[in-house]
């Protein structure tokens, strides 16, 4: 890789991190609940609708059932989830880099399930002794509940993360180098002695 295109590249990272950390983090908190939409839409297809889970393919699975089935599209979403938490993490400081790291490690273990349903498809085969693809923690947990489930604990860190970085604390607020913030630093009172 020549020294330009790294350059780019860090420079892209950078400002991704930087001047435009706010409209990243927006675009991918729209992607997040576009998907967060499906889920919920799917599960109340399921139980409030009363159709049966191959019935139940969200918004977009009812004009395209094709998308609800294909593991190509969830493995996808997932390396999506997994890069956008990777790339947007160096602009976090202090608590809320701890919690989005948080969403990072489960989403990483997440796409590792998406991974495993994708081989198997693709191999044609599936593990586990089951007659479908199936993920690890799918043994126990059924697909529907188990994606909700996985959407709630990555979502959930990344929103507390996203709260406590528009809200620093005043060591934060001086570590931050992005444009995410639009109030001063929160300034401490120290109580005069008498």
């Amino acid at each position: 890789m020549t020294q330009t295109v790294a350059a780019a590249r860090k420079g892209l990272l950078a400002q991704m991190n930087g001047a435009h950390h706010k409209a990243a983090l927006n675009v991918f908190l729209f992607v997040t609940l576009a998907h967060w939409a499906e889920h919920l839409v799917q599960a109340y297809q399921i139980w409030v609708l009363g159709f049966s889970r191959p019935q139940a393919r969200g918004v977009l699975g009812q004009y395209f059932p094709w998308l609800v089935s294909s593991e190509w599209l969830h493995y996808g979403y997932a390396i999506v989830m997994l890069s956008f938490l990777f790339l947007l993490r160096p602009g976090f400081v202090g608590r809320s880099r701890t919690w989005w790291t948080i969403a990072l490690v489960i989403q990483f273990w997440h796409h590792i399930e998406h991974f495993l349903l994708l081989l198997q498809a693709q191999l044609g085969t599936v593990f586990f002794g089951q007659v479908v693809p199936t993920s690890v923690v799918q043994l126990v947990i059924p697909r529907v509940e188990l994606h909700l489930f996985y959407n709630s604990i990555v979502f959930i860190p990344m929103v507390i993360a996203m709260y406590l970085h528009v809200r620093p604390n005043q060591r934060e607020h001086e570590q931050m180098a992005c444009s995410c913030t639009d109030h001063p630093a929160p300034q401490v009172v120290v109580p005069h002695a008498a």
